[in-house]
């Protein structure tokens, strides 16, 4: 049995040598990192990479779905909520963007929304709805990219985080992913290029059907590529593999279009972009695709210019797809069991600029959906106008962190301790009306005290793990045409950290892209890994 005989200084180096290379996977090397894209009705459908913390939701006792709806550019939180309480300052501040008061409708006292996103009224009254104050978070970061991947990683402002929410758990909770993927999507990304948010350390998640011939492919045969007219030599059986791989990221289409098919609206969805997505999220909810997370993106929200007619056809289309969607839904019962959120990379200057529109902001508003909501209703503190920061922002009063995290645990039903490590921090849950009736998450793969990294230093390739009991480790690898090529390690550890070195393999294997896995404490973990002399 060995014993821990590591330096100190290996930890420290860790983090810096696995920062360089805890993204390159064997499908990323192939070209083929994601899991399927395909049309339905016109609308792009990203399936996305199975993640532990989604395969937790695919297996837990609930048939609640949280879809999360990205106001994509920064959306004006002042022109969707108007803070009725300080109107006189709110028109002191936007003597040109301002909405008149005859041109909006009261949801209290002290608040009003423009007569434009009326759809919302029935959902006010009804007690579906609440609005939470002032979203944002520490030190907020005004590039759309940057904020947008803090949003979607629940990172801080300057912490560089390659992985997102619904992301975090890919080697934890599922780490045989490589090599034993799973057969349904549990989450879904309609109409735009993936989101930070379901990003993992080895795999990306969409791979894209570029034309509509590949498509009438699966529908007609269930493959994107030919696997019968192969030539008869090495490139022959690798190429097979490789288009093997690629049709097998398209297994969820049948899926998708089975469910699609099994259903239809039932109500006439106005003809524009958001309204398409809605519609058929309605058909796949409905028709039991299962699936747990979607999100949709609306563009056009960083309103520099033209903000009154842009900001109102955005909002008008929004809310009442939105309104038809869950009118839909509800035909089947479905509506209790959705739960809407928008969320936005930041908000909007509190005084508007010289173009008729408002420059980056902090602070903004986010609106949720559901009858799973438990009454109408207010979150947080409005931010005060007259108690702005240095640079002419409001200040945010609620981190959006606090709402994922009584999300994911109230309304999804994730295990606490499981939702505390997917957004790295133990943040407050907000009461929003939600409950958690049956936690179904088993996350005893969590915490099995078992981690593996590949490790790349001085040209030298390192398995290193870490194990919090004693246990034997075996390590095997897997080459690119998918065979087992043998076990190259087998040995009993007690608990510490080790580095298996893999330099030794290189004089007995092809150098290229592998996939090394190992097993300990009865579980099967893979990552890819590159071996090169």
């Amino acid at each position: 049995m060995r014993k821990n005989n590591l330096h100190t200084s290996l930890g420290k180096n860790h983090d810096k040598e696995h920062a360089v290379w805890n993204r390159r996977s064997f499908l990323q090397a192939l070209g083929l990192a994601g899991t399927g894209s395909i049309v339905l009705g016109k609308i792009p459908v990203s399936a996305a990479t199975i993640t532990p913390l989604n395969i937790a939701l695919a297996e837990s006792e609930t048939d609640k779905v949280l879809i999360l709806i990205r106001l994509k550019g920064g959306n004006d939180g002042l022109n969707t909520v108007i803070p009725q309480y300080d109107y006189d300052k709110y028109a002191n501040l936007r003597p040109t963007l301002k909405i008149q008061q005859n041109n909006s409708f009261a949801l209290s006292n002290d608040f009003r929304m423009p007569n434009y996103m009326d759809s919302l009224q029935t959902f006010w009254g009804e007690g579906k709805m609440k609005v939470v104050h002032g979203v944002g978070y520490p030190n907020q970061n005004l590039s759309h990219f940057s904020s947008a991947d803090i949003w979607s990683s629940a990172g801080d402002n300057g912490e560089v985080l390659q992985t997102g929410v619904f992301g975090r758990y890919h080697e934890d909770l599922y780490p045989d992913y490589l090599l034993n993927p799973p057969e349904n999507p549990p989450a879904i990304q309609i109409g735009s290029l993936s989101n930070l948010m379901f990003v993992g350390e080895q795999t990306g998640y969409a791979f894209s059907v570029a034309n509509i011939d590949q498509l009438a492919q699966i529908a007609e045969n269930g493959t994107a590529y030919d696997m019968q007219n192969l030539p008869s030599c090495d490139y022959g059986s690798q190429l097979g593999f490789v288009r093997s791989v690629n049709n097998s990221t398209f297994n969820y289409a049948s899926v998708i279009n089975e469910a699609y098919d099994n259903a239809t609206n039932a109500i006439s969805y106005s003809n524009n972009d958001i309204s398409k997505q809605f519609s058929l999220i309605a058909r796949l909810i409905k028709g039991n695709l299962g699936t747990k997370i979607y999100m949709v993106t609306l563009d056009g929200y960083d309103t520099h210019a033209d903000q009154p007619n842009k900001h109102q056809k955005l909002m008008s289309n929004l809310t009442k797809a939105i309104s038809d969607f869950y009118k839909d839904i509800a035909t089947q019962n479905r509506d209790k069991d959705v739960l809407a959120m928008t969320i936005s990379e930041f908000g909007r200057r509190a005084k508007e600029n010289a173009s008729n529109g408002t420059d980056h902001g902090a602070a903004s508003t986010m609106l949720l959906f559901g009858e799973g909501l438990n009454g109408s209703g207010f979150i947080g503190n409005h931010p005060d106008l007259n108690n702005l920061d240095n640079t002419g922002n409001t200040k945010f009063t609620t981190d959006f962190r606090d709402i994922y995290a009584s999300i994911l645990e109230n309304w999804l039903c994730i295990d606490s301790t499981v939702v505390d490590s997917v957004l790295l921090n133990n943040y407050k849950r907000t009461d929003l009306g939600l409950q958690c009736k049956s936690l179904g998450t088993d996350d005893s793969e969590f915490d099995n005290g078992f981690k593996h990294y590949p490790i790349y230093s001085d040209g030298t390739v390192f398995v290193e793990f870490v194990l919090l009991n004693a246990m034997e480790v075996e390590i095997q690898l897997i080459n690119i045409l998918g065979q087992n090529i043998g076990v190259i390690h087998k040995e009993r550890y007690l608990p510490g950290t080790y580095r298996v070195n893999l330099n030794p393999q290189f004089k007995r294997y092809t150098p290229g892209q592998y996939i090394y896995r190992v097993f300990a404490n009865g579980k099967a973990y893979s990552k890819s890994i590159i071996l090169a002399r």
